[in-house]
């Protein structure tokens, strides 16, 4: 991890907490695929997600009305979803 974007981006989000949930969520969907909102010589993902806090591309939603993460919705559709058919399967065979 590249100290110095840490401390650029400790400057724009004082709170740690915030700032390692953010810089986490940011990292994985940079692994799982997403594009990089800023050039960066590093190849770390966190460092990425970092950078992107640093300069103002990403910011930490305070609003407790925001929607929530449309991927985890759709993870959690798909495990109901294939409970049910588990469990239709299961009353059908007996």
């Amino acid at each position: 991890m590249n100290n110095d974007y840490l401390l650029r981006a400790r400057e724009v989000i004082p709170d740690a907490k915030t700032l390692i949930v953010l810089a986490s969520k940011r990292a994985k969907a940079l692994a799982y695929g997403a594009r990089p909102m800023v050039r960066c010589s590093d190849d770390n993902h966190l460092d990425i997600a970092l950078l992107e806090i640093a300069e103002g591309k990403l910011i930490a939603s305070t609003d407790e009305n925001a929607p929530t993460d449309d991927f985890l919705q759709e993870l959690e559709a798909a495990k109901s979803a294939a409970a049910a058919a588990n469990g239709e399967n299961k009353v059908k065979e007996v």
